[in-house]
């Protein structure tokens, strides 16, 4: 049995608390200044506000100024915090932990630079405290999913294998998956990118649905997981084709930065952006621009939802225009990315260049 601090007590670091006191451990879990109802709901009832699912024996909620006892004796740090919380964990959480306990993150993103290149979390993190182990979590787990002990596989990656492996010993069940891998760069710029991407397939479901309006006369097909069109059918090919290609343009990324872009296929690639696809905030933001809506509109309908696709392809996009002034890529390889970009920075008019897409003479 080990002593497992969580520090984020948002919906998937909340999750990660379910398998890791199914094995025995001591779960603490650490609310960001942003989490105190839910960790004073945790106390009083132990129940999660927004995770629908009863959260087990075992499991000990702290209020972050009481972060200092959630470490002692720490065997793992889970980093539990969203893309919007990396600089707040980096500058109030990361000092703090004790020298030598591996951290594992939940949190996908990338970081941006002025010479136009991208940087992970975990590389970030070392940065800061190169005494500390880092590894990350990537692969297709909703928190929902992960709290009904749903079956899931996701990658455990790490520059140190055996950090991997050893947070894969402490958190594996038999419901939840872990393959460990030294392919930092590889796992960490697919689940990052997977956002970005599903937000682009989901351009599709409301291009489908503002066809399906136009036609009056014909009676409106409803599906809760696929939109459909007027003439009854479910259209599954333009979702398919920007599926393929979303998946060609990370597979292109993941190589220009260094990692094995054969995992684009897997796990932390196509996986990922399957499931993201399937639901929430992402893939209403990208239905919402299929249905022709400027952006401004859109953040308005979605007022109050975070949205890390939008920053992470604002990120890479502008990242990549650097790298092209160098001459070190070239911006035709990414056309739905940089397209979803000026949708999204430029209020660009929705206008998919289809034939610009797929691998047909395009050098790798």
């Amino acid at each position: 049995m080990g002593i497992i601090t969580v520090i984020g007590s948002g919906l998937m670091g909340s999750a990660m608390s379910i398998p890791a006191s199914d094995n025995g451990h001591l779960v603490r879990l650490v609310g960001t200044p942003l989490d105190r109802e839910i960790i004073r709901s945790l106390q009083e009832k132990n129940v999660h506000p927004t995770l629908p699912c009863t959260m087990p024996d075992g499991i000990s909620a702290f209020q972050f100024e009481d972060v200092r006892k959630a470490l002692e004796g720490a065997d793992l740090v889970i980093c539990g915090v969203s893309s919007f919380g990396v600089d707040w964990f980096a500058q109030e959480a990361l000092p703090l932990l004790p020298a030598g306990v591996p951290v594992l993150n939940v949190t996908k993103g990338l970081l941006g630079h002025s010479d136009g290149s991208l940087e992970t979390f975990p590389h970030f993190f070392a940065r800061l405290r190169p005494d500390l182990s880092f590894a990350a979590i990537g692969g297709p787990c909703t928190a929902y999913e992960l709290g009904d002990r749903r079956q899931t596989l996701v990658c455990y990656c790490s520059e140190d294998l055996a950090t991997a492996k050893f947070a894969r010993d402490l958190l594996k069940t038999p419901y939840y998956h872990i393959v460990p891998t030294t392919d930092v760069i590889g796992v960490e710029c697919s689940v990052a990118m997977k956002n970005a991407y599903a937000m682009g397939v989901s351009l599709a479901i409301g291009m489908s649905e503002a066809e399906n309006e136009q036609q009056r006369n014909v009676k409106k097909v409803e599906n809760s997981l696929i939109s459909g069109a007027h003439d009854g059918k479910l259209h599954y090919n333009p979702q398919a084709a920007l599926f393929a290609q979303s998946c060609i343009e990370m597979r292109r990324l993941v190589r220009l930065l260094g990692g094995n872009g054969d995992l684009v296929g897997g796990i932390p690639g196509a996986g990922d952006l399957y499931v993201t696809i399937f639901g929430g905030r992402t893939r209403r933001l990208g239905t919402l621009l299929g249905r022709g809506l400027p952006y401004s509109e859109v953040k308005k309908r979605l007022a109050g939802v975070t949205l890390e696709a939008v920053s992470v392809t604002t990120r890479v996009a502008e990242a990549l225009r650097i790298r092209a002034k160098h001459k070190e890529v070239s911006l035709q390889k990414f056309p739905l990315l940089m397209h979803l970009d000026a949708l999204l920075n430029q209020e660009a008019p929705l206008a998919l260049d289809w034939e610009s897409f797929g691998e047909s003479g395009m050098q790798e």
